[in-house]
């Protein structure tokens, strides 16, 4: 079974690795072109955008995959399918059209009075993406990987060119530079995002040739129900995620406040390489865990994937946080002085990857409603901790709180599920590569400050995440030659 879920993973991953390091590469681009406020504004805005998709998919994804894994026939797979999608459609059009009415309003409350055009931009790429949402849900959980791989890996070339074309290639085009001012500045990234995301919403069309959204009332009502908790909790969820920009953009200084939330959101992108194997793990793990699996397979793969996942996650770790600061060199110099809270931020995407595992036990069950209690126990801290932290610790108090959220939200995740659905997780040996983890970056810091030239930390760095990885697969008896070809089957 974990064989399957490593190739689902493997395959999904392709696009999730290229379509990120491109977005990655821009972000990394924004920083060497754009001032330090002026990322503040791009860290804003991409912020409340996936709440607003939370919003209006309203946990209908996952209650997509519920539902129609459990469908006996077609026409009720279709039906849905068209359901599921007719709804998340309905919000996403209301949406953008209240958006539209009030943008000015919305713009000053936002302090972007100068640029309201920059809140339209953002309600238009919500409403394309959260339309494509169900579709793309659809692909997934019918294993069309090669369409959705393509869909994904397009749309973000498109905004990676237009974005360099906006900021690189219209500026040294004489004419046309007075009538695309630089002065609009972050707001070509938000042009070249809702291009793209139309062009997306285009390429899916042969996956939805011969549907139709409606709304089946009684239909809607039912995966409503089982979706409801999951969007409380997802609300939740993402605010725990992205509320700390607001909070650092708020609760600090007018004439710092911008300058940080840049630093802190370039630093936190570097952070997210981590969750590009989370992310992929997440794409193929809730179809493939949501599916029609006896009780005891459910157990026995949930608790095998979970230690898996922490293996990866720490190698990761190691590597990221050992060599931080050749990543930092991906920054513009007035970004790379927050890169000391680079391990912090990792630590918090390791766990967050965990909650993921241990919330497959009440999605499979239909026990939603403790998704609320574990993700609303993480909002209240957060909040707590950031108001406490953040105007005297400035973006260093932000990845803290994050931290101690997530950590919180593990204990709160496995305290349910070790209740009312015990799975036997293999914590003693989890903690054992944790204790190893810490240790070995511990061995990696000092060498920085032992060995007399850098290029030698480097090579000692390499020897410790070696050690790591032979040690992890020694003791679970992985040989390499064995999953390389099935990973390349």
């Amino acid at each position: 079974m974990l064989q399957k879920l490593a190739g689902q993973t493997a395959i999904y991953g392709v696009s999730t690795i290229v379509s990120r390091l491109l977005s990655y590469a821009l972000a990394f681009y924004f920083t060497h072109v754009m001032t330090t406020a002026e990322y503040g504004v791009i860290t804003d805005l991409y912020a409340l955008i996936p709440l607003l998709l939370v919003l209006l998919t309203m946990g209908m994804e996952v209650g997509y995959f519920r539902f129609a894994g459990q469908a006996q026939t077609e026409a009720e797979k279709r039906d849905i399918f068209q359901t599921t999608w007719g709804a998340v459609s309905l919000a996403a059009g209301l949406f953008f059209i209240g958006v539209a009415l009030f943008h000015r309003p919305l713009a000053r409350v936002m302090e972007y009075d100068d640029f309201p055009s920059y809140v339209l931009l953002m309600a238009a790429i919500v409403a394309i993406d959260a339309a494509t949402a169900i579709p793309f849900a659809r692909l997934r959980q019918e294993g069309k990987a090669a369409h959705y791989v393509v869909a994904r890996i397009t749309s973000v070339v498109i905004t990676v060119l237009l974005t360099v074309f906006f900021f690189s290639v219209v500026p040294h085009l004489g004419g046309l530079s007075e009538i695309i001012p630089a002065a609009y500045g972050p707001g070509y990234y938000l042009l070249a995002n809702l291009i793209a995301s139309a062009a997306m919403f285009f390429l899916l069309r042969p996956a939805i040739r011969g549907y139709v959204p409606k709304i089946d009332k009684p239909l809607v009502r039912i995966i409503f129900l089982y979706s409801l908790p999951l969007l409380v909790s997802g609300i939740a969820g993402v605010a725990n995620e992205f509320i700390d920009r607001q909070f650092i953009k708020y609760l600090l200084p007018p004439d710092l406040a911008l300058s940080s939330l840049g630093i802190y959101g370039a630093v936190t992108k570097i952070g997210v390489i981590l969750l590009l194997f989370v992310q992929m793990y997440r794409i193929a793990a809730e179809p493939f865990f949501l599916s029609g699996f006896k009780h005891e397979e459910f157990v026995q793969a949930n608790a095998e994937a979970m230690k898996f996942f922490f293996i990866v996650s720490i190698t990761l770790f190691l590597g990221i946080a050992l060599f931080y600061d050749l990543f930092g060199l991906l920054l513009g110099a007035d970004f790379r002085q927050g890169m000391y809270i680079l391990p912090i931020v990792l630590l918090a995407n390791i766990f967050s990857g965990a909650i993921l595992n241990l919330s497959f036990w009440y999605k499979k069950s239909g026990k939603t409603q403790f998704a609320i209690v574990v993700t609303g126990t993480g909002l209240l801290i957060t909040v707590m901790l950031n108001l406490i932290f953040i105007p005297r610790m400035g973006y260093v108090g932000a990845a803290w709180a994050r931290l101690i959220c997530e950590a919180a939200m593990v204990a709160v995740s496995y305290a349910l599920c070790r209740h009312f659905f015990p799975i036997p997780y293999d914590w003693r040996r989890i903690g054992g590569y944790f204790l190893l983890g810490a240790v070995l970056y511990g061995a990696g810091v000092a060498a920085r400050e032992w060995l007399p030239h850098l290029a030698l930390a480097y090579v000692a760095n390499l020897g410790l995440i070696a050690i790591f990885v032979g040690y992890a697969a020694k003791r679970e008896g992985i040989a390499p030659r064995k999953y390389f070809k099935k990973f390349r089957r």
